[in-house]
């Protein structure tokens, strides 16, 4: 039987999560490498950016300055302020967990059609959840035989903030299951792709949730009990992150003038008017519309909505350009 609470063992325990911390460094690291292009379209303007995308880019850094601090934590060997060094690891990370659950929130928004008792109510548990990270953000810190050593820290609130997180994140995936599930006008293209690779993404955020929650509860010894939460923080931000991106990027889109998603990614509705109007994306992306004119029209847009190019279109045709253009609220 392991005794937790010995000193070779929590020794033994520090070593592994030090490590740990490094591999799971580089896994951030090199994901965020491998997606900069995406990131690299919206800074240089060659896709247009809609305020959504800001909980994006902000949960996707914090974590990245997160990690970068708590290597510092774990590698400095010469004197440092201890306590503003990990209050600016606590600030990102747990900024980077409830961004994370954000852009999971907007997601199933979206698929709801921004149902208001739906918004309403993933807004309010947010905004709970928020009350519960920046709680956590209380502890104490200083150097001690020649490494930063926290001294005092809230673990109540910590193990309640991550709780609460599952508890959120269980939420989302079932609204999102029961829309994708069973939507109201039968299943599109869309659903069928959503549900098919995206409710995944909901899994993976609530089960590593779930391990880092189970490790605080069992409280073994100071540092298994925040083993597990660093890779939680990743895992979540790294699928959270994706279901950004693949919903910025999906192939296929049916959309109407005047009904826009809240991530300004259009949904599946028709327009209804006399005659047929295509826009075509660059990537492969068509969508067919009607409006008066018979005459086809090409625009490219990007997958955000935004009109990129087209050619001289007639008052109607200018109609659909403008109302892409325009925001979602």
């Amino acid at each position: 039987m392991v005794d937790w609470q010995s000193s070779a063992e929590i020794l033994t325990d520090s070593v592994v999560f030090s490590r740990f911390a490094h591999t799971l460094f580089g896994l951030y690291l090199w994901e965020v490498v491998t997606s900069l292009e995406f990131d690299w379209q919206f800074i240089s303007g060659r896709k247009c950016f809609r305020w959504p995308l800001a909980f994006y880019f902000a949960g996707r850094y914090c974590l990245l300055f997160a990690l970068v601090g708590i290597l510092i934590a774990l590698d400095v060997t010469a004197p440092v302020n201890c306590q503003a060094l990990y209050t600016f690891n606590q600030v990102f990370g747990n900024a980077a967990i409830g961004l994370a659950s954000i852009n999971l929130s907007l997601r199933t928004m979206a698929v709801w059609s921004q149902n208001r008792i739906i918004v309403c109510l993933l807004v309010a548990v947010m905004l709970g959840q928020w009350s519960f990270l920046l709680h956590g953000i209380l502890l104490e810190a200083t150097w001690l035989n020649g490494a930063c050593v926290i001294t005092s820290t809230n673990n109540h609130i910590l193990a309640i903030s991550f709780i609460y997180t599952m508890a959120f994140d269980f939420l989302v995936l079932c609204l999102a299951g029961w829309k994708l599930a069973y939507p109201a006008g039968g299943r599109s293209k869309l659903i069928k792709l959503i549900f098919g690779d995206g409710l995944i993404y909901f899994v993976i955020a609530f089960l590593s949730n779930l391990v880092a929650t189970t490790f605080m509860l069992l409280n073994l010894n100071a540092v298994m009990s925040i083993i597990a939460n660093v890779p939680a923080a990743i895992v979540c931000t790294i699928v959270a992150c994706r279901v950004v991106r693949r919903l910025a990027n999906f192939e296929t889109i049916t959309t109407t003038v005047g009904d826009t998603s809240f991530l300004a990614f259009r949904g599946n509705t028709t327009i209804d008017s006399s005659r047929e109007f295509t826009l075509k994306h660059g990537d492969g992306l068509h969508i067919q519309m009607d409006v008066v004119r018979s005459n086809p029209v090409n625009v490219e847009f990007d997958a955000a909505g935004c009109v990129t190019k087209g050619g001289n279109l007639d008052p109607e045709a200018q109609a659909i350009h403008d109302e892409f253009k325009r925001p979602p609220y």
